[in-house]
């Protein structure tokens, strides 16, 4: 069998052409190197992978059963993408973007070449920038607690009753204060992004991580990625740090990282 194509990104032909040394980096397999498969107007950068080893089957098997190789494999995968970003207007691909042969992945971007173009086209001069907003739920709470009305309401409405009934009416306001801070967070990070969009060309909201993911103490309230012109960018971070100075203190933490590769705004990426 012949060699299989793992496929890193989709770069513009023209700034290929333009660098005068191709990045050397080292391939999926750890042995081969990268190189390019100019088609037109795009050129593709990819290595060669043995078909034996790096098969459907055995790539399945190795994600099933090795987290090691996994997570060093995704590593490589981030890391490459990212060296090329350097250089390039890149669309990155997902991990494990593998074709039978070269034939194959010329077939499938010269079937896709128009909106590859003019993915490439909206991406030059833009970055991918993610912002994380976390909470702390048991501070939140407390303000809440403290100082809404409708609990407050709640709080002089039980304190009239029977204490007999006062320990069930009580659940309520537990329940009544949980939907508060729901709410509150909910209004918060929607306003919070608003006006972040404002800077940005595209927004998009992502699922929230687990503390088990983050290990953090704090909850994942938000998360979003925006596609912003370079020329935005300080604007974007002053605004999230005039947040910072708003809400900080209170209950509230933001966090914004980039540029990244963006992966949340390649069309050609979903393929």
């Amino acid at each position: 069998m012949g060699d299989l194509i793992y496929l890193y990104g989709l770069i513009p032909t023209e700034e290929e052409a333009l660098q005068q040394l191709f990045p050397s980096l080292t391939g999926f397999d750890g042995k081969r190197k990268l190189y390019t498969i100019l088609i037109d107007n795009v050129t593709a950068v990819v290595c060669e992978l043995d078909s034996d080893d790096y098969s459907e089957e055995a790539i399945k098997d190795k994600i099933d059963s090795d987290m090691e190789w996994l997570q060093e494999k995704a590593l490589h995968h981030h890391e490459t993408v990212a060296a090329l970003y350097k250089c390039f207007t890149i669309i990155p691909l997902k991990f494990c973007t593998i074709y039978k042969n070269e034939e194959s992945l010329q077939q499938t971007i010269q079937s896709n070449v128009s909106q590859i173009e003019e993915t490439l086209s909206m991406l030059q001069g833009n970055e991918e920038w993610n912002v994380k907003i976390y909470s702390d739920d048991k501070e939140l709470k407390k303000q809440i607690s403290e100082n809404n009305s409708a609990i407050e309401a709640k709080k002089k409405e039980i304190s009239e009753l029977p204490r007999g009934r006062q320990f069930f009416e009580k659940k309520k306001i537990d329940k009544l204060t949980q939907d508060e801070l729901e709410n509150e967070k909910n209004r918060v990070c929607e306003q919070v992004h608003e006006k972040l969009k404002e800077h940005s060309l595209h927004a998009a909201i992502k699922k929230n991580w687990s503390k088990d993911v983050t290990g953090l103490k704090e909850n994942m309230a938000w998360n979003s990625v925006f596609l912003l012109p370079i020329s935005s960018v300080e604007n974007f971070l002053k605004e999230i740090k005039r947040f910072e100075q708003e809400l900080g203190g209170t209950g509230w933490r933001f966090e914004a990282t980039g540029p990244w590769p963006a992966y949340h705004f390649s069309s050609f990426s979903s393929k």
